[in-house]
């Protein structure tokens, strides 16, 4: 646990360099924001194969606000399945490629390309 606290502390250190503390940590907070309503409509579309836009949408939300954003959507999506784990073991993922083509739909949405490319036909237009 100290180790990943000691771990977040040098990774916001190195995030802020260039600009102030609190956009940075605006940016951080709205782009919390910005993966939570993500992961919520996913939930609240229940659409078969929709996982994956709903994940580069997030991303590419949380990514638009900044740096602060950027970092907030990576420690999200690193650390969501390690806790998801501790509570039931094995339950985050389907298996490696799952795994590695959800990393692909992060990197994705956070370096700015549109989420869309994952969006599943026949998704309502609401999301």
């Amino acid at each position: 646990m100290k180790l990943f606290i000691g771990l977040v502390f040098c990774s916001l250190i190195l995030g802020v360099s260039g600009e102030g503390w609190y956009s940075f940590f605006k940016a951080a907070v709205q782009g919390t924001s910005d993966m939570w309503r993500a992961f919520w409509d996913m939930k609240e579309a229940n659409y078969q194969n929709s996982g994956r836009y709903f994940r580069a949408r997030g991303n590419y939300e949380a990514a638009q606000r900044g740096p602060g954003g950027i970092w907030a959507a990576k420690i999200l999506r690193e650390n969501a399945q390690r806790v998801t784990d501790l509570f039931k073991p094995g339950s985050s993922g389907h298996g490696r490629e799952d795994s590695r083509t959800n990393r692909a739909a992060d990197e994705w949405g956070r370096s700015g390309k549109d989420p869309n490319h994952f969006r599943p036909a026949g998704l309502p237009d609401k999301y």
